[in-house]
């Protein structure tokens, strides 16, 4: 028998004013907040440092970020990953 248990998906009234904040910023941005930063906020302090690092990534740089978005998908499909 597997169990599986799935981490819920926090919206914007679950979650600190700080995190409400980078939520305000993703859907203003992308029009969501990626299931990714809904997960991790029931970390908050972990999901800031990752923002960090997502952003030094996404936001930086002369790559633009829709080509960033395709190398994370054709990434994600040539190591057969779901997500």
């Amino acid at each position: 028998m597997v169990l599986t248990m799935r981490i819920s998906r926090l919206d914007r009234n679950s979650v600190d004013e700080k995190t409400a904040e980078i939520f305000d910023h993703y859907r203003k941005v992308r029009g969501n907040v990626p299931n990714m930063f809904r997960t991790m906020a029931h970390r908050p302090e972990i999901m800031r440092s990752m923002i960090a690092h997502f952003r030094a990534v996404m936001e930086t740089g002369t790559v633009s970020a829709k080509l960033k978005e395709l190398v994370i998908v054709r990434t994600s499909q040539i190591n057969n990953c779901e997500y």
